[in-house]
Order: C-alpha cells, then structure tokens, then sequence
C-alpha cells in the first residue's frame, strides 16, 4: 500500500523510498560555507523549497500503536525521506532558474503544523567556478 501523495522527486523506481536525494542536475550542494577548490563568482541570493505533507489517517493510528511498542515507525520516516526529496528537488530548481550552479550553507529545517509534516530546504544560490586544477569532481558533476 503506499501512502504517498506524490512519488519522491526523480528518484528512481528500483530504489527504496529511504534514499538520500542525489540528482541535483549539474548544481553542487554543500552545507559548507565554500566549496573547496572553487570560488563564488556571484551570489544569487537565498533559495528555498518547501513541501508539506498529510498524515495518513490509518498510518497515525498505526503509529501509536507502533510507537508503545517501541521502533522505527517506518511509515513516517519514509514519508520525511520523500518530503527531504522533494524540497531538495525544489530548490535546485529555483538555483537553475536563477542561472546557478551551485547551493551553498545548504540546511534542512522541518516540523509538525497540527498534523502536517512540512520540510524546507534552504541555501544560497552561487555561480563557482574551479580555480585548483587538483580538486576532485564533486559526485554531483561526474557523468
């Protein structure tokens, strides 16, 4: 049975819902605050994607019962996967739009809003460029 609303973002079907969003399409993201090995051009301002999600009814109830026994409440955590997925997807989006090629002090913030769970993703967008020859290729670039 699956509960979510949407599939996760470009995440490929062979792999499980708890997979750690990769694909950001050429943009380099880092929650550092340079990229080693490059150097900012020109910053393009602060980015975000947000996504919010329902509780499923039947999944809540489960997860109480789930939850006085004790363990992973896989339900829930697989729907945080998916809403971590989609935000990053978001806003490596809105760094293309801009024209940037990289995501920099790139963070996570998420929370409950009366039976919601929402999920931001939130960085600055940047032009870099490599400047040491020697720096290897980030995951992100490689083909």
């Amino acid at each position: 049975m699956n509960f979510h609303s949407s599939p996760p973002a470009d995440v490929p079907p062979q792999l499980s819902d708890l997979h750690c969003f990769t694909e950001t399409e050429g943009v380099i993201t880092t929650t550092m605050f340079d990229v080693p090995g490059y150097r900012v051009v020109r910053v393009l301002g602060a980015v975000y994607g947000l996504t919010v999600r329902s509780r499923n009814w039947a999944a809540s109830m489960g997860m109480v019962l789930k939850s006085i026994a004790g363990g992973e409440l896989q339900w829930f955590t697989s729907m945080l996967y998916s809403a971590r997925n989609d935000a990053i997807s978001r806003v490596v989006a809105e760094t293309k739009a801009r024209g940037g090629n990289a995501i920099i002090c790139l963070r996570f913030e998420s929370g409950d809003m009366g039976g919601f769970a929402q999920c931001c993703a939130y960085g600055t967008a940047a032009i870099v460029e490599k400047i040491d020859p020697n720096t290897e290729i980030p995951p992100q670039l490689a083909s």
